[in-house]
C-alpha cells in the first residue's frame, strides 16, 4: 500500500515536472522578440546667409519621428565673422573661407559617427537676392565657393541656394508655431498630441534687406500666389505670406537718406529729421545709391559729397519715412498694404523678431506697452541731442545709436500704415527673438519641413523578452527544478 502510494506520488510529480518544463520551454521559445532601445539622435545644420551676417544653426532630433515630422531642437549656434556672403562679391573665395570656423566648431559638436549622415544646407536670403539682380555672375561665384568649402567636410551636403522671400517668411512662421506648440503639444501621458483647439501665431520678420509678414487669416486668401500650404504632424495649414525686398532695416535707412537727398537736390547740404540734433556726417551720393533698390536720379552725380545734419524732429521724421512707402498705390484697394500689394486683414497674435525685436528691445518696448506709450517713448528719444544720447548710451555703436529713431519710425510706419495694426490690436504684437533656448527665425522651420523628406526609422532593437513573460518563464523553470528535487527525495525514501 505504501509502495503503491509512493508510486502514485512519484507519477504525479513526474507529470507536474514535465508540464512545468514544457511551459517553461514554450515561454522561452515564443516570447523571444525585440526590446526597444532609446532612439538614435540625428543632426542637421542650416547656414542662414543673411544680408549683413551669416549664422550656422545646429539641430538634432530623435530618429523615430512623430507623425512624419521630426521633434527638432536647437543644439548650438555659431556666428560667422564678417559680413554676409553677398559682401564678398568682389572676392568670392573669401565667402567660402568665412564659414570654416563655424564648420570646425560643428565637427566638435556632432559626434564623429553621426557626421557623414548629417544633412547640411545653406540658405541665402535678401542680400544674395539683391546681388543676383545686380550681378548674377558674382552671385553664382559666391555660391560656388561656399559649396567648395562645405563639401570638404564629412557631412551630407544637400545644397546651397538663394531662398525666396516667401520661403523665408513661411519657414519663420513654422518656427514660431512649432516652438509655441501650435502644431503639437506634449501630453501628461508622454505623447505628442494635436491641440484640441488649434491656434497659430503670425510672424513678422525684419532683416537687413527685406521684411516678411506671414499669418493664417480668418478670411479666404484672394491671391493664390501669396498662399503657402504645409503639412505638419499630419495636419494641413494654409497661410498668407509676402516678402518685401528692399524694405529691410538697412535698405530702409538708405531709402530715407535717398528721399531727403532727392527732395533737396541740387543742394549738397541736407537736414535729416530722424538724426539727433548736433549730429553731422558727410556721404557721397554713390554710397547711398549703391543698391539695386534705388534708381539714381539724372540730376545727381554719384561723386558728389552731401553733408547731412540732424534736426531731431520726431513728427517730421515720421512724415519723411511715410514718403518712402507707396501708399497711393493702395488708394483704390480695400485689402492692400503698400506698393499695391494685396494683404488680407491681420488677425490673431503676432511675434515680431529679428530687427523688429532688436529695435524695440533697445527702447524696452517688447511687450505689454500701449501704442500711446510706444509713440511717446520713441518721440522722446528722437528729440534728444547727439551729445546727450552718447552720454546716456556709452556702449552703443555710434551708427546704431544714430539710426534708432529712423528705424523705430520705419517700423511704426510699416506696422501701422502698411499692415494696419492700431491702438485696439497693438496688444496682439510681441517682440521676441527667442522661445526657450531656441532662436526664432526661418532656419528651424526649414529644418522641420525638411525632416518630412527624411525616411522615418524605428528605434534600434536587440533580441530579448518582455519583462513580465520573462519572469513567468523563470518561475516555471525554478518550479520544475524544485519538483525534480522533491521527486528525487521521494524516490530515495520510498
Amino acid at each position: 500500500m505504501g509502495a503503491s502510494k509512493g508510486s502514485i506520488l512519484t507519477a504525479v510529480l513526474i507529470v507536474a515536472a514535465i508540464i512545468s518544463a514544457t511551459i517553461a520551454l514554450i515561454l522561452s521559445l515564443i516570447t523571444s522578440g525585440t526590446i526597444s532601445l532609446k532612439p538614435r539622435i540625428k543632426y542637421g545644420m542650416v547656414f542662414d546667409a543673411g544680408s549683413s551676417h551669416t549664422s550656422l544653426f545646429i539641430y538634432q532630433w530623435p530618429a523615430d519621428k512623430e507623425n512624419d515630422t521630426g521633434i527638432v531642437s536647437q543644439t548650438d549656434i555659431c556666428s560667422v565673422d564678417g559680413p554676409g556672403i553677398s559682401g564678398y562679391a568682389s572676392n568670392p573665395p573669401q565667402a567660402g573661407q568665412s564659414l570654416v570656423k563655424c564648420l570646425d566648431k560643428a565637427m566638435s559638436v556632432i559626434p564623429a559617427e553621426n557626421q557623414k549622415e548629417t544633412p547640411i544646407y545653406l540658405g541665402a536670403t535678401a542680400g544674395m537676392r539683391l546681388l543676383r539682380i545686380q550681378n548674377s555672375t558674382q552671385a553664382d561665384q559666391v555660391l560656388a565657393e561656399v559649396v567648395k568649402t562645405i563639401t570638404q567636410y564629412p557631412v551630407s551636403f544637400r545644397g546651397a541656394r538663394i531662398i525666396t522671400g516667401e520661403e523665408e517668411g513661411s519657414y519663420g512662421w513654422i518656427t514660431i508655431n512649432y516652438l509655441l506648440q501650435s502644431f503639437a503639444q506634449y501630453s501628461f501621458e508622454g505623447k505628442w498630441m494635436h491641440p484640441q483647439f488649434p491656434y497659430t501665431y503670425g510672424a513678422l520678420d525684419l532683416g537687413g534687406a527685406s521684411t516678411q509678414i506671414t499669418f493664417a487669416p480668418n478670411v479666404p486668401i484672394a491671391d493664390d500666389s501669396m498662399q503657402y500650404k504645409f503639412r505638419m504632424y499630419s495636419y494641413d495649414y494654409t497661410v498668407y505670406t509676402h516678402s518685401y525686398l528692399c524694405y529691410g532695416r538697412d535698405q530702409g535707412l538708405k531709402r530715407i537718406q535717398a528721399q531727403l537727398i532727392k527732395e533737396n537736390a541740387p543742394n549738397v547740404t541736407v537736414t535729416h529729421p530722424c538724426y539727433p540734433k548736433g549730429y553731422q556726417t558727410v556721404v557721397t551720393v554713390g554710397s547711398v545709391y549703391n543698391t539695386p533698390c534705388l534708381e539714381v536720379p539724372n540730376s545727381l552725380n554719384l561723386l558728389t559729397n552731401i553733408t547731412i545734419s540732424g534736426t531731431g524732429n520726431a513728427d517730421q521724421c515720421r512724415e519723411t519715412v511715410r514718403r518712402v512707402f507707396n501708399f497711393s498705390a493702395c488708394a483704390e484697394k480695400k485689402e492692400c498694404a503698400f506698393d499695391g500689394v494685396y494683404q488680407p486683414p491681420v488677425s490673431g497674435r503676432f511675434f515680431a523678431f529679428s530687427a523688429f525685436y532688436y529695435t524695440f528691445s533697445f527702447f524696452n518696448l517688447t511687450t505689454g506697452q500701449t501704442l500711446a506709450t510706444v509713440n511717446a517713448t520713441i518721440q522722446n528719444h528722437c528729440s534728444q541731442n547727439w551729445s546727450d544720447l552718447k552720454s546716456s548710451y556709452p556702449n552703443e555703436a555710434a551708427d546704431r545709436l544714430r539710426d534708432y529713431c529712423s528705424v523705430a519710425n520705419f517700423i511704426l510706419t510699416m506696422l501701422l500704415d502698411a499692415y494696419k495694426f492700431n491702438a485696439d490690436n497693438w496688444y496682439t504684437l510681441t517682440f521676441q527673438q527667442k522661445a526657450g533656448n531656441t532662436d526664432i527665425g526661418w532656419t528651424l522651420g526649414y529644418m522641420l519641413n525638411l525632416t518630412n523628406m527624411i525616411p522615418a526609422e524605428g528605434p534600434p532593437t536587440i533580441l530579448g523578452h518582455q519583462y513580465s513573460i520573462w519572469a513567468a518563464a523563470i518561475f516555471f523553470i525554478v518550479f520544475t527544478i524544485a519538483l525534480c528535487i522533491v521527486l528525487l527525495l521521494v524516490h530515495i525514501f520510498t
